[in-house]
């Protein structure tokens, strides 16, 4: 966790450092929208802070597109999962007990591109990286490279046994704004759907008689992932929801109705 609050921090912080004074939007943009320059549209290629563009050309005429490569929405909380639809687990499933405030989640975005109808309403998609780790109570090893979730119990007692997953995620936006207020900042709401592909799983383990063990492998994670999520802030801070509607692992290969839930504090609209 500690690690995870650091690199949202050294995030965040980037972000700030490239982020435009007026607009708080985030620099290292490149993008497309109305200019008014002798009753012409044009696009302009900004890099820089916005007062000063380090590039500025003008090129076909265009509308209110944009397409950015970002450091935004930076989630982290709660990982959490339901088991035939209760947050109880099932006898069969008790090995996949977790500690819940170390079961985590993280995750940002790094690019995205849609368009803005006014001032008020924005639909864009976008691209960003999202990790879950379950803090397991059990002294459990899963196993690498099995057709099903399979794991072993150990005979030490492990100070950490973290089971993750990470996922490429690519959200649908829908954005809805308000007016600046006196402050300059907006009121905003965002949601809509959510799919996810697996880059890998990883066990990490910290043991008193074997040090800090790492290993790799899908685990059996269900390599596709659908949901939606939602999101509320104000000025560049805000809370998250995300519900994955199927399986946490691949069909046939781990617990069944096993579904994930992630909420938590995010930055960055």
């Amino acid at each position: 966790m500690k690690r995870l609050l650091l690199s949202a921090l050294v995030i965040f912080l980037t972000a700030q450092g490239f982020a435009q004074d007026n607009k708080k939007d985030t620099v290292l943009v490149i993008t497309t929208d109305t200019v008014k320059n002798n009753n012409k549209k044009s696009i302009t290629i900004r890099i820089g802070t916005g007062e000063k563009d380090t590039t500025e050309n003008e090129m076909k005429p265009s509308s209110k597109f944009s397409f950015q490569f970002v450091a935004s929405r930076i989630d982290l909380g709660l990982s959490t999962y339901t088991d035939n639809g209760s947050f109880t687990l099932q006898p069969a499933n008790s090995y996949l007990e977790r500690e819940t405030w170390k079961s985590s989640n993280f995750g940002f975005e790094f690019f995205q591109m849609g368009y803005r109808f006014n001032s008020y309403f924005k639909v864009y998609a976008g691209a960003g990286l999202d990790w879950n780790h379950i803090r397991l109570k059990q002294n459990i090893t899963f196993q690498e490279d099995k057709p099903t979730l399979t794991y072993v119990t150990e005979t030490v007692d492990f100070k950490k046994n973290r089971f993750s997953s990470q996922y490429l995620r690519v959200p649908l936006s829908f954005q809805l704004r308000t007016k600046d207020d006196k402050k300059g900042n907006k009121l905003n709401f965002v949601f809509g759907p959510e799919i996810g592909f697996l880059l890998n799983g990883k066990i990490k383990q910290v043991s008193k008689e074997n040090g800090k063990d790492k290993s790799k492998d899908d685990y059996n994670f269900n390599p596709f992932r659908y949901g939606a999520f939602a999101r509320l802030g104000y000025g560049g801070t805000g809370i998250y929801v995300k519900y994955y509607a199927n399986d946490v692992f691949a069909e046939g290969q781990g617990p069944k109705d096993f579904k994930n839930l992630a909420f938590g504090l995010m930055l960055g609209f």
